[in-house]
């Protein structure tokens, strides 16, 4: 009787190993009943870089000196994105942009007071730089500077992959893979990759959303111009895995089934 248990119990071990079950679960070490918090550290300013396109609005009380430096230049955009707020709105609307287009040295070229360099810079240091610029021009000018082409695009095993305009201009990944759809169960959480050009430097990092750990990476928010790709499992892998862990429960109930019918033979 024993030979006959340990001969069935061997044949539904040697089932279930045939596929390993995928972890689809965000976060899946987050203990259910414990709090988890932690200081942000990650969290930074998008700085600006070449090709990006500001709004660059200049108030004081001369109307003939605002009229003169809000004036931007027609700028033609290319973007697909529908579902994104007032700003990407305005963008998708139509096929240009009204602003000031950072060239490939890193300047603006901005009225009466010429080219003027802002790659690297946070916007608040750019608003600054400009402001300190215009004090010859302009009595106690207010300068306001906004990203008009804030973009992240994500690819892969999403189920809306696109491009999207950030009116906010600060995201992380979670909000990212939301904005296209989610993954697909064919998307491998444990080995996202972030790609990024900053400074004329590519890089490419590999983050893990299975685990907390990743709150803290300096890939976690993203920055203007990344790019985020969904790597797809094995399909063919997983749809065996999947039917293995659904006939799961036929098969030990079948095997239960017999255990019963033999040890009365027996």
């Amino acid at each position: 009787m024993k030979k006959v248990f340990l001969f069935l119990f061997t044949i539904c071990i040697t089932f279930i190993s045939c596929g390993t079950k995928r972890n689809l679960v965000y976060f899946s070490d987050l203990k259910d009943t414990t709090a988890y918090e932690a200081a942000i550290h990650n969290q930074t300013d998008p700085t600006i870089q070449p090709d990006d396109i500001l709004s660059i609005n200049v108030s004081s009380l001369n109307p003939e000196s605002n009229v003169l430096f809000n004036k931007g230049t027609l700028i033609p955009v290319a973007s697909n994105n529908k579902d994104v707020g007032s700003v990407a709105a305005s963008a998708n609307n139509s096929s240009t942009l009204e602003g000031y287009m950072v060239d490939r040295a890193g300047m603006v070229n901005f009225p009466v007071i010429g080219k003027i360099k802002l790659s690297g810079m946070r916007r608040e240091d750019a608003q600054q730089k400009i402001t300190d610029n215009l004090q010859n021009y302009v009595k106690n000018p207010i300068v306001n500077i906004r990203f008009l082409n804030f973009k992240v695009t994500v690819i892969g095993e999403v189920n809306k992959p696109s491009t999207f305009v950030i009116p906010g201009e600060r995201i992380n990944v979670l909000e990212a893979l939301g904005m296209a759809g989610d993954m697909t169960t064919f998307g491998k959480r444990e080995n996202v990759l972030v790609i990024r050009e900053k400074e004329g430097i590519r890089t490419m990092q590999r983050i893990n959303l299975n685990h907390k750990d990743v709150f803290a990476s300096p890939y976690f928010y993203l920055q203007q111009n990344d790019v985020v790709y969904v790597e797809p499992e094995n399909k063919e892998k997983v749809a065996q895995t999947s039917v293995s862990y659904r006939l799961l429960p036929i098969l030990t109930a079948t095997i239960s089934a017999l255990a019963i019918i033999l040890t009365g033979v027996l």
